[in-house]
């Protein structure tokens, strides 16, 4: 009993070796397991019937000629489940092809089931406001002259092509901002008063003076001369050089469209509640005087105060319709271009003080 335990010794015979035919692992990977998927409520208001089915596929098939996407195939299984998993295939896949794609949706009305599309520019929280007075000051500054008259011809392909709302127009909404502002500062008796006054009225002054220029048409007959003849020197002119090569191919490539071509929302001015429920694209995208300073941050407080009422935004959409009739070929190329644009203009401007010497 009081023997030293023998422990057990691992013999030199091992296991016959047996394996799989294939690699598991590779055989797992290969596996397509099909999603449990949630019957949507547009699916259970169209019930079951031949003739939704038939609908329902012959609207895919569109669809999916449309944006080039080979469907899943889902006849063989029992009805929701194999529209359900149809739509999910689709969307997926619109996911990863259509740059603007947003959604879609399925309708069903007396005559027939078929898909509509949403494809939508995202403008996110951003102000697209393009700053005026560094381009007066750039017109005044001898090193950069030659900038500022590159730079009026792509505000004037802004403010006359693309439809660009500007600030001392009555009828914008900055327009509208401003003079609020200017009768606050009126209303108080401060010692600042003068010198806030002194402010409007310098963005009034430079303001006019700009558009008076950028309205001359003439910015748009010479602005491939001036492109061609402009020569890079350092950053900011090549920075300057690649703003208006973009804006010059937009003007040529797309001659009459305005950014509001695809405005989600056709605004009544006149229906106060629809002014309070959505947020207009002519109120976040126009031309400024500053966008530094304490006049422009107290006009983005009021601003942003006022936006954070507002439900929706109004943003570049495009609707298609997949029940048979023809669909027309049209995208959001232009808005991505354009919106792209006017953030290098916005940038561009703002740093412009910044490379002064």
């Amino acid at each position: 009993m009081d023997a030293k335990t023998q422990g057990c010794r691992r013999g030199t015979e091992r296991q016959t070796k047996i394996s799989t035919n294939t690699y598991v692992t590779d055989g797992f990977l290969k596996t397509y397991f099909l999603p449990k998927l949630k019957e949507s409520k547009t699916l259970q208001a169209c019930g079951k019937s031949e003739k939704t089915e038939r609908d329902f596929y012959q609207s895919l098939s569109k669809l999916a000629e449309h944006y080039n996407i080979e469907p899943m195939h889902t006849t063989q299984f029992d009805y929701p489940y194999n529209m359900t998993l149809a739509m999910w295939d689709a969307e997926e896949k619109l996911k990863q092809r259509v740059l603007n794609w947003q959604e879609i949706r399925l309708l069903q009305d007396s005559k027939k089931t078929y898909f509509i599309s949403e494809e939508k520019y995202n403008t996110g929280t951003t102000l697209y406001y393009i700053p005026i007075e560094p381009l007066y000051q750039m017109l005044h500054d001898p090193k950069r002259k030659r900038n500022a008259q590159l730079l009026l011809s792509v505000c004037s392909y802004l403010y006359h092509i693309a439809d660009i709302p500007y600030f001392r127009q009555e009828n914008s909404y900055l327009y509208w901002m401003y003079e609020m502002h200017k009768e606050w500062v009126e209303e108080d008796d401060t010692e600042e008063e003068e010198m806030y006054k002194s402010e409007f009225s310098k963005a009034e002054m430079i303001g006019d003076c700009i558009e008076q220029k950028i309205f001359n048409s003439v910015n748009l007959q010479v602005f491939q001369h001036r492109l061609s003849a402009f020569k890079s020197r350092d950053a900011f002119d090549h920075e300057c050089w690649q703003v208006a090569c973009t804006a010059l191919e937009l003007y040529i490539q797309y001659p009459q469209e305005s950014i509001f071509r695809n405005a989600s929302v056709q605004h009544d001015p006149n229906n106060e509640e629809d002014e309070n429920e959505t947020i207009g694209m002519e109120k976040y995208i126009s031309f400024i005087s500053h966008t530094k300073g304490w006049l422009y941050e107290s006009i983005a407080d009021s601003i942003n105060n006022e936006f954070n009422e507002y439900g929706t935004m109004q943003e570049p959409t495009i609707c298609k319709c997949f029940d048979g009739r023809d669909i027309m070929n049209t995208s959001l190329n232009f808005e991505n271009k354009l919106f792209a644009l006017l953030d290098d203009m916005c940038s561009l401007l703002y740093n412009y003080e910044t490379t002064r010497k």
